[in-house]
């Protein structure tokens, strides 16, 4: 229940769900980076908000949840369906992948590489799944193009407003 003179939460529970989800791939290492946090901002706010007029709104509900860290196996039963699955998969790659703590070191370090193994051996999507999800995302990361990534978040967005 809302306090009177308070907007209602922008987020749902599931769409929580799939954000907490991400969250807690880009917290595995300790250290939430600015660029992990633009492609949260940016891969949420594109997938929840209802028109472009509202992202603002979503972007700044988005802000004020990513200081939270639920561990995966809480969160990981929450999801339903296949899509909400590949969908926080492929938005959690894309996260672990966007930022180094310094120039020589992977992009995705050993703390986020065990959380996103655990994360996808929670899920039980097919292993040809994970690989096309991997490729995909490592794709837009390197090309800045998010072709299948904006169709994943469409497909998203209409499965979570039934």
């Amino acid at each position: 229940m809302t306090m009177i003179g308070q907007p209602p939460p922008v987020l749902s529970p599931r769409q929580m769900s799939l954000l907490r989800i991400v969250l807690a791939l880009a917290w595995a290492d300790g250290a939430l980076a600015r660029e992990e946090v633009d492609v949260m901002i940016s891969r949420f706010s594109h997938a929840f908000a209802p028109s472009a007029e509202q992202r603002p709104y979503f972007e700044a509900e988005l802000r004020g949840y990513l200081v939270q860290d639920i561990p995966l196996n809480e969160l990981v039963p929450l999801l339903k369906t296949d899509t909400e699955k590949e969908f926080v998969l492929r938005v959690g790659y894309e996260v672990i992948s966007s930022s180094a703590r310094t120039p020589d070191e992977a992009p995705i370090n050993q703390d986020e590489n065990d959380a996103y193994q655990r994360l996808v051996s929670l899920l039980g999507l097919p292993a040809a799944a994970v690989q096309r999800i991997e490729q995909e995302a490592a794709e837009t990361l390197t090309s800045q193009r998010s072709n299948v990534s904006d169709l994943l978040i469409y497909q998203v967005r209409d499965y979570l407003r039934q």
